[in-house]
């Protein structure tokens, strides 16, 4: 999510074009067993040679100011993706052995006065506001039909009773799992110099699947995702168990040497389509599935962004190639419509997506699907007063739990036969941990894990599919050094 204005949560200041956020407080780090380095330390990657460093200072050394200009587009249909390009790199199993140095070890450009003295270097980035207008372009291809109309029977389901806020114990940052420095080095072997998000599933028994945000590569430069070789997101799958020492990834999906490929596409024109972000994973049987939202801008109100429709795309090669289903979309009416944030959990025979509108401010609502009808809107039951309805709409789903959430993560703990929700709290300025014993709540209080006090401009909250019983494995992302930390929680009894 590289291109939007985070202003929702930390102490902000601006003047003389910089953004400022108050600095967060030092906290000491438990020492990994066996080892003289520490867990947890920010900026602490796995070789001899890294240096212990705190986040990204938060007066930034360069500050990108985009500024928007009109332009009048003629849009031609989107024409069908091309076939992409994907490769096997096989890569040293040592993290620390750089597998092309020849495409990641280029000279830095030198620093500028600003620099030198302590004060931002402030780059005009001069960006298109595109008004689009129809034109004439190439024939899109043959769209297959939408599935075949069904009607959905209308069934009660009452509220469980409410659970008690969750306890927590305890909150520790494991490790940083992306960018430079970071236990998976993905800035030497997948070019993944800047990313955020890091919103997990289980793609398979004993592996998971993390996509990730808009992604950057050469030229990074924090805050937030600035440089070069923009994609919109890209996708790494890890076997690791051990997750008390970080997660690493054994591959990201690749189109190129040491290059981790978008696997959702995007226009990339500001105002028609900036960008495609996935919002949640899962899988059915060999299938994959994405839920994602198309951003028409990031340029709304502060800390808020604009969709055209939250979507689905499905994977039947494992992830490497994906298909956006024409079918399976729910337009952003007059910018009110929910379920453009989604996130969807197969549990039983249906598949549970719970989403809110778009910006970071709206309520959850819930729907439900069968497993073998995922891609057919209208076999879609929307909770509402008290049952399953297939009356659709933008307002088709009663609120679960109030607003303002953002970036919405949800699972079944099986071990403690319990729902568990996560999300972003712009009120309370902090990542919040909801439970409840039925998708449709009642959904307990909810209780910070990671607050702005810790990080000033932290987001997220993606909670990790083998957290279990006490263990709360999650992750979060922060906008001052723009990359993906797994932080761990102990949830208390």
């Amino acid at each position: 999510m590289a291109m939007r204005w985070m202003a929702a949560v930390g102490v902000v200041v601006v003047g003389a074009g910089a953004l400022l956020y108050a600095d967060r407080p030092a906290a000491a780090a438990p020492q990994a067993p066996g080892s003289d380095r520490e867990v947890g330390v920010p900026g602490t990657g796995p070789c001899a040679t890294d240096p212990v460093t705190a986040h990204e200072p938060l007066v930034p050394k360069t500050l990108e100011v985009p500024i928007p200009y009109p332009v009048i587009t003629v849009l031609p249909p989107q024409p069908p993706d091309a076939t992409p390009t994907r490769t096997r790199t096989e890569l040293p199993p040592d993290p620390c052995a750089n597998p092309c140095p020849d495409l990641t070890d280029l000279p830095d450009a030198p620093p500028g006065l600003g620099a030198l003295v302590g004060i931002p270097e402030i780059l005009l980035n001069l960006k298109p506001f595109h008004f689009a207008i129809p034109g004439p372009g190439p024939d899109p291809g043959l769209v297959p039909p939408p599935p075949a109309p069904v009607q959905p029977p209308v069934e009660t389901a009452a509220q469980s009773p409410a659970r008690p806020a969750p306890r927590i114990a305890a909150v520790r940052e494991v490790a940083k799992l992306t960018g430079a420095n970071s236990v998976n080095r993905t800035d030497k072997r997948w070019q993944v110099d800047g990313t955020d998000l890091g919103i997990m599933w289980e793609s398979a028994p004993g592996e998971i699947a993390t996509a990730f945000g808009d992604t950057v590569g050469r030229g990074f430069h924090p805050p937030g995702g600035m440089g070069m070789d923009w994609r919109s997101n890209v996708l790494a799958f890890s076997t690791d168990r051990d997750l008390a020492d970080g997660m690493t990834y054994d591959r990201m999906v690749t189109d190129g040497r040491c290059h981790a490929a978008e696997v959702l596409s995007s226009r990339k024109l500001d105002n028609v389509e900036v960008t495609t972000i996935p919002t949640s994973g899962f899988a059915v049987g060999d299938r994959q599935y994405l839920s994602y939202m198309s951003i028409r801008t990031w340029n709304s109100v502060p800390g808020t962004f604009f969709t055209n429709y939250g979507g689905i795309a499905y994977s039947d090669d494992h992830g490497q190639t994906w298909t956006k289903d024409p079918h399976a979309r729910w337009d952003n009416i007059f910018g009110l419509a929910n379920f453009q944030v989604s996130a969807m959990v197969p549990h039983g025979d249906h598949v549970y997506m719970f989403g809110t509108p778009n910006t970071r401010l709206g309520a959850v609502g819930l729907a439900r699907v069968l497993k073998d009808q995922i891609l057919n809107t209208t076999a879609y039951q929307y909770w509402r007063d008290g049952g399953w309805t297939p009356v659709g709409g933008f307002d088709s789903a009663t609120s679960i739990v109030n607003g303002p959430v953002g970036e919405l993560s949800v699972r079944f703990d099986a071990a403690r036969n319990v729902w568990q929700m996560s999300y972003l709290d712009t009120a309370k300025a902090a990542i919040v941990v909801r439970e409840a014993n039925s998708p449709q709540g009642v959904w307990s209080e909810s209780t910070p894990t990671v607050t702005v006090l810790d990080y000033p401009e932290l987001y997220g909250g993606f909670i990790h599919p083998w957290s279990s019983g006490s263990d709360f494995y999650f992750t979060i992302s922060t906008w001052s050094d723009y990359n993906v930390y797994l932080m761990h929680a102990v949830l208390g009894e």
